[in-house]
Protein backbone atom coordinates (compact mmCIF):
# COMPACT_ATOMS: atom_id res chain seq x y z
CA UNK A 1 0.00 0.00 0.00
CA UNK A 2 1.21 3.44 -1.11
CA UNK A 3 2.45 5.95 1.50
CA UNK A 4 3.43 9.14 1.42
CA UNK A 5 5.27 9.58 4.21
CA UNK A 6 7.45 6.19 3.44
CA UNK A 7 8.03 8.11 0.46
CA UNK A 8 9.17 11.22 1.41
CA UNK A 9 11.54 8.94 4.29
CA UNK A 10 12.43 6.68 1.48
CA UNK A 11 13.61 9.62 -0.91
CA UNK A 12 15.59 11.47 2.22
CA UNK A 13 17.46 7.92 3.06
CA UNK A 14 18.60 8.02 -0.64
CA UNK A 15 19.61 11.16 -1.26
CA UNK A 16 21.43 11.66 1.93
CA UNK A 17 23.18 8.02 1.61
CA UNK A 18 24.15 8.17 -1.82
CA UNK A 19 25.65 11.85 -0.70
CA UNK A 20 27.74 10.65 2.42
CA UNK A 21 28.92 7.34 0.54
CA UNK A 22 30.26 9.28 -2.74
CA UNK A 23 33.37 10.32 -0.13
CA UNK A 24 34.57 6.65 0.86
CA UNK A 25 33.73 5.41 -2.49
CA UNK A 26 35.76 8.35 -4.48
CA UNK A 27 38.89 7.17 -2.36
CA UNK A 28 38.34 3.33 -2.92
CA UNK A 29 38.09 4.49 -6.36
CA UNK A 30 41.64 5.98 -6.34
CA UNK A 31 43.39 3.59 -4.38
CA UNK A 32 42.34 0.74 -6.59
CA UNK A 33 43.23 2.85 -9.48
CA UNK A 34 39.39 3.31 -11.39
CA UNK A 35 39.90 6.42 -12.51
CA UNK A 36 38.73 7.80 -15.77
CA UNK A 37 42.36 9.26 -17.26
CA UNK A 38 41.86 11.92 -20.09
CA UNK A 39 42.32 11.59 -23.79
CA UNK A 40 41.38 12.76 -27.11
CA UNK A 41 37.85 12.30 -26.24
CA UNK A 42 37.39 13.12 -22.96
CA UNK A 43 36.51 16.92 -21.55
CA UNK A 44 38.44 16.71 -18.54
CA UNK A 45 41.84 17.09 -18.16
CA UNK A 46 42.79 15.72 -14.81
CA UNK A 47 42.14 12.07 -13.58
CA UNK A 48 39.09 11.67 -12.31
CA UNK A 49 37.65 8.51 -9.65
CA UNK A 50 34.76 6.66 -11.85
CA UNK A 51 32.80 4.37 -9.30
CA UNK A 52 30.55 6.52 -8.34
CA UNK A 53 27.34 4.66 -9.38
CA UNK A 54 28.05 2.53 -6.60
CA UNK A 55 26.93 5.11 -4.18
CA UNK A 56 23.80 5.22 -6.40
CA UNK A 57 23.08 2.04 -6.15
CA UNK A 58 23.54 1.85 -2.39
CA UNK A 59 21.57 4.40 -2.10
CA UNK A 60 18.90 2.71 -3.83
CA UNK A 61 19.50 -0.54 -2.21
CA UNK A 62 19.09 1.11 1.39
CA UNK A 63 15.91 2.72 0.35
CA UNK A 64 14.37 -0.41 -0.42
CA UNK A 65 15.43 -2.09 2.36
CA UNK A 66 13.21 0.74 4.52
CA UNK A 67 10.47 0.59 1.89
CA UNK A 68 10.26 -3.32 1.46
CA UNK A 69 7.75 -3.08 -1.58
CA UNK A 70 5.80 -6.16 -2.33
CA UNK A 71 6.32 -7.26 -6.22
CA UNK A 72 5.89 -10.74 -7.56
CA UNK A 73 9.62 -9.89 -9.74
CA UNK A 74 11.31 -7.80 -7.24
CA UNK A 75 13.99 -10.62 -6.71
CA UNK A 76 14.74 -11.07 -10.14
CA UNK A 77 14.72 -7.35 -10.27
CA UNK A 78 17.65 -7.28 -7.38
CA UNK A 79 19.65 -10.23 -8.86
CA UNK A 80 19.39 -8.31 -12.50
CA UNK A 81 20.77 -4.88 -10.50
CA UNK A 82 23.31 -6.90 -8.98
CA UNK A 83 24.65 -8.15 -12.05
CA UNK A 84 24.70 -4.71 -13.83
CA UNK A 85 26.28 -3.44 -10.86
CA UNK A 86 29.42 -6.24 -11.43
CA UNK A 87 29.55 -5.62 -14.34
CA UNK A 88 30.10 -2.00 -14.23
CA UNK A 89 32.42 -2.70 -11.60
CA UNK A 90 34.92 -4.58 -13.29
CA UNK A 91 34.75 -1.72 -16.25
CA UNK A 92 35.42 0.92 -14.56
CA UNK A 93 38.46 -0.77 -12.93
CA UNK A 94 39.30 -3.17 -15.80
CA UNK A 95 38.01 -1.77 -19.08
CA UNK A 96 36.73 -4.88 -20.24
CA UNK A 97 36.24 -5.99 -23.90
CA UNK A 98 32.65 -4.84 -24.98
CA UNK A 99 31.59 -8.15 -25.66
CA UNK A 100 32.08 -9.00 -22.04
CA UNK A 101 30.03 -5.39 -20.86
CA UNK A 102 27.14 -6.46 -23.35
CA UNK A 103 27.35 -10.66 -21.63
CA UNK A 104 26.29 -8.70 -18.05
CA UNK A 105 23.77 -6.58 -19.50
CA UNK A 106 22.32 -10.22 -21.79
CA UNK A 107 22.27 -12.64 -18.26
CA UNK A 108 20.76 -9.11 -16.25
CA UNK A 109 17.98 -9.43 -19.15
CA UNK A 110 17.80 -12.79 -19.52
CA UNK A 111 16.81 -13.35 -15.24
CA UNK A 112 14.30 -10.35 -15.69
CA UNK A 113 13.07 -12.11 -18.67
CA UNK A 114 12.70 -16.15 -16.68
CA UNK A 115 11.18 -13.65 -13.52
CA UNK A 116 8.68 -12.43 -15.95
CA UNK A 117 9.24 -9.13 -16.29
CA UNK A 118 8.32 -9.07 -19.80
CA UNK A 119 7.03 -6.58 -22.67
CA UNK A 120 4.16 -8.77 -23.36
CA UNK A 121 1.94 -6.31 -25.51
CA UNK A 122 2.36 -2.45 -27.14
CA UNK A 123 -0.57 -0.04 -27.75
CA UNK A 124 0.03 1.71 -30.88
CA UNK A 125 -1.39 4.77 -32.47
CA UNK A 126 -4.04 3.52 -34.81
CA UNK A 127 -3.26 0.39 -34.12
CA UNK A 128 -4.74 -0.41 -30.74
CA UNK A 129 -3.36 -3.00 -28.45
CA UNK A 130 -1.10 -5.23 -30.16
CA UNK A 131 0.21 -8.44 -28.70
CA UNK A 132 3.96 -9.55 -29.23
CA UNK A 133 3.33 -13.34 -28.43
CA UNK A 134 6.97 -15.10 -30.12
CA UNK A 135 9.08 -11.58 -30.36
CA UNK A 136 7.97 -10.51 -26.54
CA UNK A 137 11.09 -11.98 -25.30
CA UNK A 138 13.52 -10.52 -28.02
CA UNK A 139 11.92 -7.07 -27.66
CA UNK A 140 12.10 -6.74 -23.40
CA UNK A 141 15.91 -7.92 -24.15
CA UNK A 142 16.52 -5.40 -26.92
CA UNK A 143 15.09 -2.71 -24.68
CA UNK A 144 17.04 -3.51 -21.73
CA UNK A 145 19.91 -4.33 -23.23
CA UNK A 146 19.25 -0.64 -25.38
CA UNK A 147 18.62 1.40 -22.67
CA UNK A 148 21.34 0.60 -20.48
CA UNK A 149 23.84 1.85 -23.58
CA UNK A 150 21.75 4.49 -24.61
CA UNK A 151 22.45 5.94 -20.80
CA UNK A 152 26.19 4.78 -21.21
CA UNK A 153 26.33 6.84 -24.35
CA UNK A 154 24.69 10.09 -22.89
CA UNK A 155 27.38 10.58 -20.19
CA UNK A 156 29.84 12.18 -21.61
CA UNK A 157 29.65 15.80 -19.76
CA UNK A 158 29.38 16.44 -15.77
CA UNK A 159 26.03 15.66 -14.10
CA UNK A 160 24.68 15.00 -18.01
CA UNK A 161 23.41 11.76 -17.26
CA UNK A 162 22.60 12.12 -13.77
CA UNK A 163 20.24 15.25 -14.83
CA UNK A 164 19.11 13.51 -17.97
CA UNK A 165 17.76 10.18 -15.80
CA UNK A 166 16.16 12.24 -13.52
CA UNK A 167 13.98 14.50 -15.98
CA UNK A 168 12.62 11.19 -17.11
CA UNK A 169 12.23 9.44 -13.96
CA UNK A 170 10.44 12.50 -12.69
CA UNK A 171 8.11 12.37 -15.72
CA UNK A 172 7.60 8.36 -15.16
CA UNK A 173 7.02 9.38 -11.87
CA UNK A 174 3.95 11.96 -12.86
CA UNK A 175 2.45 9.09 -14.77
CA UNK A 176 2.70 6.45 -12.59
CA UNK A 177 1.51 8.55 -9.89
CA UNK A 178 -1.76 9.31 -11.92
CA UNK A 179 -2.32 5.64 -12.94
CA UNK A 180 -1.78 4.36 -9.08
CA UNK A 181 1.46 1.65 -10.03
CA UNK A 182 3.04 2.04 -6.42
CA UNK A 183 5.91 -0.05 -7.24
CA UNK A 184 6.95 2.29 -9.81
CA UNK A 185 6.05 5.39 -7.54
CA UNK A 186 8.79 4.07 -5.00
CA UNK A 187 11.15 3.33 -7.81
CA UNK A 188 11.31 6.29 -9.43
CA UNK A 189 11.15 8.32 -5.91
CA UNK A 190 14.29 6.45 -4.22
CA UNK A 191 16.17 6.31 -8.12
CA UNK A 192 15.48 10.36 -7.92
CA UNK A 193 17.01 10.80 -4.72
CA UNK A 194 19.72 9.32 -5.12
CA UNK A 195 20.50 10.82 -8.79
CA UNK A 196 20.44 14.17 -6.58
CA UNK A 197 22.30 12.99 -3.92
CA UNK A 198 25.19 12.37 -6.58
CA UNK A 199 24.86 15.27 -8.53
CA UNK A 200 25.82 17.48 -5.45
CA UNK A 201 29.39 16.00 -6.27
CA UNK A 202 28.91 15.31 -10.29
CA UNK A 203 27.57 18.52 -11.28
CA UNK A 204 30.33 20.58 -13.22
CA UNK A 205 33.27 20.80 -12.18
CA UNK A 206 33.04 17.10 -10.96
CA UNK A 207 34.97 15.70 -8.35
CA UNK A 208 33.44 12.03 -9.18
CA UNK A 209 32.19 10.16 -12.29
CA UNK A 210 29.32 7.48 -11.72
CA UNK A 211 30.87 5.58 -14.85
CA UNK A 212 29.67 2.65 -16.30
CA UNK A 213 28.57 1.04 -13.22
CA UNK A 214 26.27 4.17 -12.92
CA UNK A 215 25.33 4.82 -16.26
CA UNK A 216 24.51 1.19 -16.80
CA UNK A 217 22.63 0.78 -13.48
CA UNK A 218 20.18 3.80 -14.13
CA UNK A 219 19.59 2.66 -18.09
CA UNK A 220 18.69 -0.88 -16.36
CA UNK A 221 16.58 0.92 -13.81
CA UNK A 222 14.39 3.10 -16.06
CA UNK A 223 14.22 -0.02 -18.78
CA UNK A 224 13.12 -2.01 -15.81
CA UNK A 225 10.45 0.87 -14.61
CA UNK A 226 9.08 1.53 -17.69
CA UNK A 227 8.57 -1.73 -18.15
CA UNK A 228 6.75 -1.92 -15.33
CA UNK A 229 4.80 1.05 -15.66
CA UNK A 230 4.86 2.62 -19.29
CA UNK A 231 4.19 -0.80 -20.83
CA UNK A 232 1.71 -2.23 -18.66
CA UNK A 233 -0.79 0.53 -19.42
CA UNK A 234 -3.30 -0.57 -21.95
CA UNK A 235 -4.87 2.80 -21.75
CA UNK A 236 -1.83 4.74 -22.95
CA UNK A 237 0.63 4.31 -26.62
CA UNK A 238 2.53 2.43 -24.49
CA UNK A 239 5.11 2.06 -27.23
CA UNK A 240 5.27 5.48 -27.69
CA UNK A 241 5.77 7.32 -24.47
CA UNK A 242 8.77 5.51 -23.08
CA UNK A 243 10.41 6.71 -26.60
CA UNK A 244 9.44 10.24 -26.23
CA UNK A 245 10.79 10.14 -22.23
CA UNK A 246 13.73 9.27 -22.91
CA UNK A 247 14.21 10.68 -26.29
CA UNK A 248 17.77 12.53 -25.58
CA UNK A 249 19.29 8.91 -24.82
CA UNK A 250 18.08 7.47 -27.12
CA UNK A 251 18.08 9.27 -30.23
CA UNK A 252 21.61 10.52 -29.74
CA UNK A 253 22.45 6.86 -29.92
CA UNK A 254 20.45 5.72 -32.81
CA UNK A 255 21.60 9.18 -34.58
CA UNK A 256 25.33 8.38 -33.60
CA UNK A 257 25.19 5.11 -35.34
CA UNK A 258 23.17 6.60 -38.14
CA UNK A 259 26.16 8.78 -38.99
CA UNK A 260 28.82 6.56 -38.55
CA UNK A 261 26.92 3.99 -41.36
CA UNK A 262 26.45 7.61 -43.17
CA UNK A 263 30.23 8.09 -43.08
CA UNK A 264 31.21 4.67 -43.69
CA UNK A 265 32.78 4.64 -39.86
CA UNK A 266 32.28 1.43 -37.58
CA UNK A 267 28.86 1.78 -35.92
CA UNK A 268 30.24 0.82 -32.32
CA UNK A 269 33.31 3.14 -32.43
CA UNK A 270 33.47 5.93 -30.45
CA UNK A 271 33.67 9.47 -31.07
CA UNK A 272 33.15 12.91 -30.40
CA UNK A 273 29.74 13.68 -32.56
CA UNK A 274 27.61 13.04 -29.64
CA UNK A 275 24.93 16.16 -29.29
CA UNK A 276 26.61 17.25 -26.05
CA UNK A 277 30.18 17.12 -28.12
CA UNK A 278 28.06 19.05 -30.81
CA UNK A 279 26.64 21.77 -28.78
CA UNK A 280 30.34 22.24 -27.21
CA UNK A 281 31.67 22.78 -30.84
CA UNK A 282 28.58 25.31 -31.47
CA UNK A 283 30.38 27.63 -28.62
CA UNK A 284 28.06 26.40 -25.77
CA UNK A 285 29.64 26.36 -22.35
CA UNK A 286 30.42 22.76 -20.50
CA UNK A 287 27.36 24.13 -18.07
CA UNK A 288 25.34 25.32 -20.32
CA UNK A 289 25.50 22.82 -22.33
CA UNK A 290 24.31 20.38 -19.53
CA UNK A 291 21.39 23.08 -18.60
CA UNK A 292 20.62 22.55 -22.52
CA UNK A 293 19.76 19.42 -22.54
CA UNK A 294 18.65 19.34 -19.14
CA UNK A 295 15.82 21.56 -21.20
CA UNK A 296 15.87 19.60 -23.78
CA UNK A 297 14.47 16.68 -21.32
CA UNK A 298 12.16 17.97 -19.52
CA UNK A 299 10.35 19.40 -22.92
CA UNK A 300 10.40 15.61 -24.22
CA UNK A 301 9.11 14.79 -20.77
CA UNK A 302 6.37 17.56 -20.90
CA UNK A 303 5.54 15.89 -23.95
CA UNK A 304 5.46 12.49 -23.39
CA UNK A 305 3.05 12.97 -19.96
CA UNK A 306 0.79 15.87 -22.16
CA UNK A 307 0.53 12.54 -25.09
CA UNK A 308 -0.09 9.94 -22.29
CA UNK A 309 -4.13 11.91 -21.95
CA UNK A 310 -4.23 13.13 -24.64
CA UNK A 311 -7.28 13.14 -27.50
CA UNK A 312 -6.52 12.20 -30.61
CA UNK A 313 -6.02 15.31 -32.47
CA UNK A 314 -4.23 16.78 -29.23
CA UNK A 315 -2.16 13.49 -29.85
CA UNK A 316 -1.46 14.97 -33.84
CA UNK A 317 -0.09 18.23 -32.46
CA UNK A 318 2.17 16.66 -29.76
CA UNK A 319 3.56 14.33 -32.54
CA UNK A 320 4.14 17.11 -34.70
CA UNK A 321 6.14 19.33 -32.35
CA UNK A 322 8.19 16.02 -30.82
CA UNK A 323 8.91 15.54 -34.97
CA UNK A 324 10.12 19.06 -35.02
CA UNK A 325 12.19 18.67 -32.14
CA UNK A 326 13.85 15.85 -33.55
CA UNK A 327 14.41 17.26 -36.68
CA UNK A 328 16.32 19.99 -34.69
CA UNK A 329 18.23 17.09 -32.62
CA UNK A 330 19.16 15.39 -35.61
CA UNK A 331 20.68 18.44 -37.77
CA UNK A 332 22.72 19.01 -34.36
CA UNK A 333 23.98 15.99 -34.77
CA UNK A 334 24.75 15.70 -37.84
CA UNK A 335 22.68 13.20 -39.35
CA UNK A 336 20.94 15.66 -42.25
CA UNK A 337 21.81 15.20 -45.59
CA UNK A 338 25.62 16.89 -46.52
CA UNK A 339 25.13 18.51 -42.97
CA UNK A 340 21.65 20.96 -43.80
CA UNK A 341 20.82 22.57 -40.64
CA UNK A 342 17.51 24.42 -42.47
CA UNK A 343 15.81 24.35 -38.71
CA UNK A 344 18.63 25.51 -36.63
CA UNK A 345 19.02 28.12 -39.51
CA UNK A 346 15.36 29.36 -39.33
CA UNK A 347 15.73 29.52 -35.60
CA UNK A 348 18.53 31.71 -35.53
CA UNK A 349 17.00 34.02 -38.55
CA UNK A 350 13.68 34.32 -35.97
CA UNK A 351 15.59 34.73 -33.00
CA UNK A 352 17.71 37.85 -34.67
CA UNK A 353 14.69 39.62 -36.20
CA UNK A 354 13.39 39.48 -32.38
CA UNK A 355 16.21 40.80 -30.58
CA UNK A 356 16.45 43.72 -33.42
CA UNK A 357 12.86 44.11 -32.70
CA UNK A 358 13.03 44.67 -29.28
CA UNK A 359 15.89 46.88 -29.40
CA UNK A 360 14.44 49.07 -31.91
CA UNK A 361 11.02 48.89 -29.50
CA UNK A 362 13.56 50.71 -26.62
Amino acid sequence: MFSITDSIIAFLISLVTTLILVYPIKKLAIKIGAMDLPNYRKIHIDPTPRLGGLAIFLGVAISLLYLRPEHDQLLEICIGAVIIIITGVLDDKYQIRPTIKLSGQLLAALVLVSGGVIIERITLPFLGLVELNNFSIIITILWIVGISNAINLIDGLDGLASGVSTIALTSILIMAITDHRTIVIYFCIILIGSNLGFLFHNFHPAKIYMGDTGSMFLGYSIAVISILGLFKNVTLFSFVIPIIVLAVPIFDTLFSMLRRFINKEGIMMPDKKHIHYQLLAAGFSHRNTVLLLYGLSGIFGLLAILFSNASIGFSLIITFVFLVLLHIFAEIVGVVSKGRRPLLRLSKTVYKKVKESSRSYK
